[in-house]
């Protein structure tokens, strides 16, 4: 039993860092450049959705315009780097006080499946009271994933049983009231980095 665990944990580690391979040279090569552990300028990230929140409402990018949103795609199975990242953005919201009400923090499943509208609004609600999560169809989910440039795919348990984690790309993304993409966040940003440079983009 603890040898299939390591080989899981080990297969899922490897496909993690592929992923955050993947999309971090597509981020790298945007201009802007980098700045202290995030991506600025032009990209070719973001754009329309169609997806359910965690009160059962459809929902679209356009419910959303007029406001900064923080938006991570992960899963509420994942076992460390999906709650350590919503974490993160929590603290950063807290940081930012009153300021942080003109921003949005999105949760989009990338595991729809068993992310249903119930299971998000319990997850959701650990991390941040304004912390919006979003699941939908497969389509809808993986329409959304290709419009942020997200990787994902699900890895099946190597020893045939029903359970499987997902593999997947690891980013914050800030986008602005107008819906175009301002920053990413890689795995590992402090949240006191993230909340400063929210806060740059605020007051500019």
């Amino acid at each position: 039993m603890n040898q299939r665990l390591i080989r899981l944990a080990v297969g899922t580690l490897i496909g993690l860092l592929i992923a955050a391979g993947i999309v971090w040279w597509q981020v790298s090569q945007l201009p802007g450049g980098t700045r202290g552990g995030t991506q600025t300028g032009t990209a070719l990230i973001g754009g329309p959705f169609s997806l359910t929140d965690h009160t059962g409402r459809p929902v679209t990018q356009a419910d959303y315009q007029g406001r900064y949103m923080l938006v991570y795609f992960g899963f509420t199975f994942c076992p460390d780097v999906c709650p350590t990242e919503l974490q993160v953005m929590a603290t950063a919201l807290d940081r930012l006080g009153a300021k942080a009400d003109e921003v949005q923090p999105l949760f989009v499943t990338i595991d729809p499946e068993r992310d249903t509208v119930t299971q998000m609004a319990d997850y959701v609600a650990q991390f941040h009271p304004r912390l919006m999560g979003l699941t939908g169809t497969p389509e809808q989910v993986a329409g959304a994933a290709r419009a942020y440039r997200v990787y994902f795919a699900k890895a099946p348990d190597k020893d045939g049983g029903d359970y499987y984690t997902m593999d997947h790309s690891s980013f914050v993304y800030l986008m602005g009231p107008d819906g175009k993409f301002l920053e990413a966040f890689a795995h590992g940003t402090a949240p006191d980095k993230m909340a400063e440079t929210i806060a740059a983009h605020l007051d500019s």
